[in-house]
């Protein structure tokens, strides 16, 4: 069979664009640590764990948030050289020759080290964009996880390379010959093709290197008969000093620091001030080329100007935009409201109110997947209703706002989006459950539903099939998944898979199952109601959510008593109730604090303390009629981990 053979410019041939994905703890971070030591991008002596991961929250809890990118050189080892094999030695049905001048060569390497939660998925569906290889990594000691299946194929929908790998094969856990057969079948490749590596210890590392350099294809330009420049923003971030910093994937052309350049959806002309790489830090050149990725400072300050996906182009000689990316769909909601403000709209509420709005658009030029408009409460002041990708992505988020910005938040209770038709025939879309129609007045309301997928050993079949069905989840197939290991797919309403599913799946399969989720198109009619839960008879919208009819009970009895157990006591008793379809299903008293205001009387007529105690419930009487609770912030935060 004849085959075409592509040769390449030099300036391209010798460059290599991959990004590593892989389910959550799969030894990503660490595998692209030892990348860095291996081709001296960073010395040995400045290298610590997770060195691409720069957040303060990803180093504590060992997760990649955002994706980080970073240019390699490296000089192919050519005593472990590993073959072109049949299965990937195609790239658009032409032949890629790699002869032994090449091997000899230094290559630039560019990689995008990508988040492995699935609420961050958007992250890496546009890393694969400006990549033409991705490794995807298998821990040793895990396996195929449901997470790797669902990365796996955001990589297959992008037309990349894919060469498999495994990690951790030093653990003595490691089932390194039982997840060899399982990603082999996965991808329908032979076991030879599968690599083995351990980031901790740097075996294999080198030799992956040469497989990145012979089996990922190099990056081909766009010609569009012009001599412009065309490049995809990937990324950005912003500076106080500087503006707005984009990253951009260039597929035509070249740009330098004097150009004048345009954001093609925007519209907009700006002049770099400066363009370059990242060694991962950020390293100003002359000019970045086409196949190249880098980073242009654009000194624009003004929010909603640049966007994720946009294309930038030479402003004399602008050419049509690139396909760019998909706009991500919040899944879950929660309202944000600054915890000192004044409801009247005082000075000190403005500006509290203001340092919140403030913090999100920074926020937003960082994170392009939430989204946040303003909204105000009767009790809680003015705010935002904000949406966000998952459970995880919302914690970041606030807890970013609470680190980087110094704010105070009080948290609603995370709701999800409903569709509600009144029986006076209006149709309402509800994202925060303070909004939801009071009962006797909804007619039907609908709900997004969720696909699942779950990786367990067989052991735990059981117990999760009854998580499931009390969660009311739909049970749908179940199959092997190679050897010890069972697959189950099921269809789960969005609001049950929010009430703790991640967490209690772990619980029951003693931290062996996994789970992957993507939302259905179609929304389903759901059978809830809204809970509102009164402290001193007054509601608290941020505690408000929407539950289950059959389990309203369940959840008020829950909700009280959690609320009972962590809100201080107050000078006079308060009854904290749980309310639900117009009446009252649950309450229980805060008794008072206690004082004895007689006690530092001694001796004497008896009369004294009685008047004193007399006072003191007249006291305590007119405090529970006319009282408020102040609920501090850490109980807010407290109710919404529940």
């Amino acid at each position: 069979m004849d085959f075409d053979v592509i040769f390449f410019p030099m300036t391209l041939e010798h460059i290599r664009n991959f990004s590593i994905i892989a389910h959550i703890d799969h030894g990503k971070s660490t595998l692209a640590d030892r990348m860095l030591e291996i081709t001296g991008t960073i010395e040995k002596r400045k290298m610590q764990a997770q060195v691409l991961d720069n957040m303060e929250l990803e180093r504590e809890r060992g997760i990649t948030i955002k994706m980080t990118p970073v240019r390699m050189k490296y000089k192919p080892i050519t005593n472990h050289q590993p073959l072109i094999t049949e299965n990937q030695k195609f790239f658009d049905d032409k032949l890629l020759v790699i002869n032994d001048e090449l091997l000899n060569s230094t290559y630039t390497l560019n990689l995008i080290d990508t988040p492995g939660h699935i609420d961050f998925s958007y992250e890496v569906s546009r890393a694969l964009k400006a990549v033409e290889g991705s490794i995807l990594l298998v821990d040793a000691t895990q396996g195929v996880q449901a997470q790797t299946l669902t990365t796996l194929q955001m990589a297959r929908d992008a037309g990349i390379v894919i060469l498999p790998v495994i990690s951790k094969i030093d653990s003595p856990l490691a089932r390194t010959a039982e997840v060899k057969t399982e990603i082999s079948k996965l991808l329908s490749c032979p076991e030879s093709d599968v690599l083995e590596v351990s980031g901790k210890t740097g075996d294999g590392v080198p030799e992956l290197l040469n497989a990145i350099i012979k089996r990922v294809p190099p990056p081909r330009e766009d010609f569009a008969g012009s001599n412009s420049f065309r490049g995809l923003i990937f990324d950005f971030q912003y500076s106080n000093h500087t503006g707005v910093i984009v990253y951009v994937r260039v597929f035509e052309g070249e740009v330098t620091k004097g150009d004048n350049l345009l954001f093609v959806a925007a519209n907009e002309k700006f002049s770099p001030i400066e363009v370059g790489i990242f060694t991962p830090e950020q390293k100003p050149i002359d000019k970045i080329s086409a196949g190249e990725i880098g980073y242009i400072i654009t000194g624009i300050k003004r929010p909603g100007i640049a966007s994720v996906g946009d294309t930038i182009t030479l402003a004399k000689k602008p050419l049509s935009a690139l396909s760019g990316y998909m706009t991500p769909k919040p899944v879950v909601w929660a309202s944000l409201y600054p915890e000192n403000q004044s409801i009247g709209g005082g000075k000190t509420g403005g500006d509290d109110w203001n340092l919140l709005r403030q913090a999100l658009e920074r926020l937003r030029l960082s994170d392009s997947s939430f989204a946040f408009e303003e909204e105000s409460s009767g009790i809680l002041g003015r705010g935002f209703r904000c949406g966000f990708l998952g459970m995880l992505h919302l914690e970041i988020i606030t807890e970013r706002l609470k680190r980087e910005f110094g704010l105070k938040l009080i948290i609603t209770t995370p709701s999800i989006r409903y569709e509600v038709f009144e029986k006076r025939g209006k149709k309402t879309t509800v994202f925060s459950p303070a909004l939801f129609p009071e009962f006797g007045m909804v007619e039907k309301v609908f709900e997004p539903w969720v696909s699942l997928k779950i990786i367990t050993p067989p052991d735990y079949l059981g117990s999760i099939t009854r998580l499931l069905y009390d969660h009311e989840a739909v049970t749908g197939a179940t199959g092997d998944f190679g050897e010890h290991r069972t697959s189950v797919e099921a269809e789960m309403p969005l609001r049950e898979l929010m009430r703790g599913f991640f967490d209690e799946l772990k619980s029951v399969s003693s931290g062996f199952a996994s789970l992957s989720y993507s939302i259905m198109e179609e929304n389903r009619e759901a059978d809830v109601v809204r809970l509102d839960i009164l402290v001193a008879d007054e509601i608290v919208p941020a505690f408000t959510k929407i539950v289950s009819r059959r389990k309203v009970e369940e959840e008020a009895k829950k909700s009280v008593e959690k609320l009972h157990e962590i809100l201080p006591r107050q000078l006079f008793t308060v009854k904290i109730q749980g309310q639900a379809m117009g009446r009252i299903i649950s309450s229980k008293a805060l008794t008072a604090l206690k004082k004895d205001v007689a006690g530092y009387l001694y001796g004497g007529d008896r009369s004294r303390k009685m008047k004193l105690w007399k006072k003191q419930k007249e006291g305590k009487k007119r405090l529970k009629d006319r009282g408020s609770v102040e609920i501090p912030q850490d109980v807010f935060v407290k109710m919404m981990k529940e």
